[in-house]
């Protein structure tokens, strides 16, 4: 398995090593076997052109991923907007960080979250992934 981090923003100050510790400690939790996953942090403007490029939607998000086949996928995650929504909600921007992680690998597994039913499905999925992070300190941080 191959994990591949790279930091494209400064909103939040963050260690790779510990988005790749998350990444594979969530793999593993959801039974995923992935040769590759590549994970970029971006800011709020690359996540919207990305957004448009792809979704013909301008506006930012979360993250966005891309399978590229069924065996290697990319992630971009926005840690602005975890800032943002975490600060409005008074929460820790990290671990809001780390569910867009989570959310992007559920949804290079094969979930949506268009649908009410399987939107339920995916939050469930992700809550139980999120605890196990949780429990064994995997949230991405600032410290290795």
């Amino acid at each position: 398995m191959k994990i591949t981090v790279y930091n494209q923003q400064k909103n939040l100050p963050l260690s790779k090593s510990s988005a790749r510790n998350a990444i594979a400690a969530a793999l593993k939790f959801l039974k995923m076997d992935w040769e590759q996953i590549t994970l970029y942090f971006v800011t709020e403007k690359r996540i919207s052109s990305l957004h448009e490029q792809f979704f013909d939607d301008p506006t930012s998000t979360d993250c966005i991923t891309f399978p590229i086949d069924d065996r290697h996928g990319e992630i971009f995650v926005c840690p602005a907007t975890a800032i943002a929504y975490a600060e409005k909600r008074k929460q820790d921007p990290y671990w809001e960080a780390t569910l867009y992680i989570v959310h992007a690998l559920l949804h290079l597994a094969g979930y949506d979250d268009l649908e009410e039913k399987a939107k339920r499905s995916m939050r469930k999925k992700e809550k139980s992934c999120m605890g196990h992070l949780s429990k064994l300190g995997l949230l991405i941080s600032q410290k290795p």
